[in-house]
């Protein structure tokens, strides 16, 4: 199957489309407003500097109204913004990203030995107030408000049936999670992340590896961010590059 970034979920987008022409999508999700990655503008094609200034000036006045402090934009995917809209984006202090694509067969996920120390589990109702607790600490980094809607987004997850939840227990201490999307054909790892102090055990490969294993039969996709290390490990594991596609955003105060 042809793997592209149509089959990244994206939380809010579905069903929260306020708007749409020929240049971009609107996406708003009121449940979340400080979730950046969830109310943005999408374009459909490479707009023109005019274009991508009528653009923010438009989301800027609609998530004013809605007392959002940001604006963000998605790219088509595999397609850099021209130089000139790259020389805007520095003189108008615009953070500039980008994510990869890459996808693996189960199968093709490289063997990894036992450890007795790492317990990978499926959130249940007994884990669930320990996976909602070590969530919590990991999103206090982005504020309180973040994290507590964030436990909110967790627990809707935790009521559907398209997505599971991993948590990863080092000597009995909560250390690891990733949440996983199930789609018709893929499986995908969203959200990966191990506590900094238990990092480097292989927690994050033992967390990968009980995705294999617990979907054998799908692609496993995932995002990791361009310009950061854990892409290096995905290609060492075996994962395949399927392209890239440039974000850019920005914070008011």
């Amino acid at each position: 199957m042809q793997i592209t970034f149509d089959l990244i979920y994206k939380e809010g987008k579905e069903g929260h489309v306020v708007a749409e022409n020929n240049l971009y999508q609107h996406i708003h999700f009121p449940e979340m407003l400080t979730r950046y990655d969830s109310n943005f503008l999408e374009f459909n094609k490479q707009p023109s500097l005019s274009e991508f200034k009528e653009a923010a000036h438009f989301l800027r006045e609609f998530h004013k109204s809605k007392g959002q402090k940001h604006v963000k934009f998605y790219f088509p995917q595999d397609v850099k913004p021209s130089q000139e809209l790259m020389d805007f984006f520095a003189r108008e202090k615009f953070e500039v990203g980008f994510n990869e694509l890459y996808s693996i067969a189960p199968d093709q996920f490289p063997p990894l030995e036992d450890n007795p120390d790492i317990e990978i589990k499926v959130v249940s109702d007994q884990d669930l107030d320990a996976y909602l607790e070590f969530q919590y600490q990991q999103d206090l980094e982005f504020g309180e408000e973040f994290a507590q809607q964030k436990i909110d987004l967790h627990k809707r997850h935790f009521q559907d049936e398209n997505f599971i939840q991993l948590l990863a227990y080092y000597r009995g201490t909560p250390a690891g999670s990733v949440d996983v999307i199930i789609k018709s054909d893929t499986a995908e790892i969203d959200g990966l992340m191990v506590q900094e102090s238990f990092q480097k055990k292989g927690i994050g490969s033992k967390l990968q590896e009980r995705v294999m294993k617990k979907f054998p039969n799908k692609t496993v996709i995932l995002l990791a961010d361009g310009e950061d290390t854990p892409r290096l490990m995905y290609q060492r594991q075996n994962y395949r590059y399927g392209g890239f596609k440039y974000e850019v955003q920005k914070v008011y105060e």
